[in-house]
């Protein structure tokens, strides 16, 4: 048997990024202010529980016809290490493909529209892991998130309030993401299935905050 080509320098760097992410159980994920285009930074947790080390840096064009997020290994934006993309143009039941550093797919995750109009509900497919299924753990925030674009004078305001997701495989939660309050948003995300893809829990977290007016 011929021996297998010799790695190259990207693709070394890309085992290792995977194999960091893959060690993470618990990841801050920050929203960065701009005015043309969406900005998250993904840390592993610190000391003390502030952010640590930055994992990943994923930017979002606002207004774009088919909803594309690229995440990269730091803000400089040098180098990918996964992306989704939408496939299909403006549909709010639409899938997107999660793809890793080369451009090859590695998961799906897609809105339920009909669930969604009372909690937002959302599926995420990992080959050989089946399909994880999160949606709003508080109804009451859900509802209010609702309304709040019908307010008089605060539907521009950013929805403050804190709500959370979690995720089941079965009846077993693999996953939440918490959002903490305040106008400008921030994540905790918690992983308690180690087979779980990092990389695809981090493309859902981004996703929820990215697209979730969709």
């Amino acid at each position: 048997m011929a021996d297998s080509p010799p790695q190259t320098d990207t693709e070394r760097v890309s085992s290792l990024d995977e194999e960091r992410l893959q060690t993470q159980r618990k990841l801050l994920i920050r929203q960065r202010v701009r005015l043309m285009v969406n900005q998250y930074e993904v840390h592993a947790e610190g000391p003390g529980g502030e952010e640590g080390e930055l994992l990943a840096f994923a930017q979002q064009k606002r207004l774009a016809f088919k909803e594309q997020v690229t995440l990269y290994s730091d803000d400089s934006k040098t180098r990918p290490i996964l992306g989704f993309k939408a496939r299909k143009r403006i549909d709010l039941a639409s899938a997107y493909d999660i793809t890793d550093a080369h451009g090859q797919p590695i998961g799906v995750f897609r809105k339920d529209f009909k669930k969604s109009l009372l909690a937002s509900t959302w599926h995420l497919e990992q080959p050989g892991l089946g399909v994880t299924t999160g949606s709003e753990r508080n109804k009451f925030v859900a509802l209010l998130r609702r309304v709040w674009q019908f307010i008089p004078y605060v539907e521009n305001l950013p929805f403050a309030w804190p709500y959370h997701f979690d995720f089941y495989a079965g009846d077993q939660v693999v996953f939440s993401v918490e959002k903490k309050f305040g106008f400008r948003d921030r994540y905790i995300v918690e992983i308690s299935d180690p087979r779980l893809d990092r990389r695809l829990v981090i493309a859902q977290a981004v996703g929820l905050d990215a697209l979730q007016s969709r």
